[in-house]
């Protein structure tokens, strides 16, 4: 697996000039941005690691997801990734955090559709949620890669937005 290495440069350098700090909890992703996140140059330095949390019972005893609410939407929806983003900052005690759930392959619960969430949080505070969906054809790796990628674009332009306003 290989990532843009400008996008992870990039996202480096900016965590280093600001002296900020991430974390990251995956479920979809399953492990690929905690592996993109180790890449980065000096990330010893701001990335103060992540969890991947598949489960329901996962989600709910180690980010206080609310059981009900995840049983009602299998874990996938705008409220858990937003729980999941807020709460690994918390545990990590890190400035931003980035969470992610969602399915990279069609079933039942998720109307054979293939679509993730992905939140990222900035001091307690979320400030980016959004859905993103893949054709249902797309093969579970290529989907996982591909919300990867596209979640750490996202991230950098998070990232260069905050850069702006300081």
């Amino acid at each position: 697996m290989e990532f843009q290495k400008n996008l992870l440069e990039y996202i480096s350098q900016s965590l280093l000039t600001t002296d900020e700090t991430i974390s990251v909890v995956e479920s979809v992703t399953s492990g690929c941005l905690q592996l993109a996140f180790s890449q980065m140059p000096n990330a010893s330095l701001f990335y103060k690691g992540g969890m991947t949390a598949y489960t329901l019972p996962e989600k709910v005893r180690l980010l206080n997801v609310d059981k009900q609410e995840a049983e009602e939407c299998d874990c996938v929806s705008e409220s858990i990734v937003e729980t999941m983003a807020l709460n690994v900052a918390k545990i990590f005690e890190s400035d931003w955090s980035i969470a992610t759930t969602g399915y990279c392959t069609p079933i039942r619960s998720s109307s054979y559709k293939i679509f993730a969430y992905f939140s990222f949080a900035y001091k307690d505070e979320i400030v980016l949620t959004k859905k993103l969906e893949l054709h249902p054809k797309t093969q579970a790796l290529n989907a996982q890669l591909y919300y990867t990628e596209f979640i750490l674009g996202c991230f950098k332009s998070e990232i260069n937005q905050l850069l702006i306003l300081k």
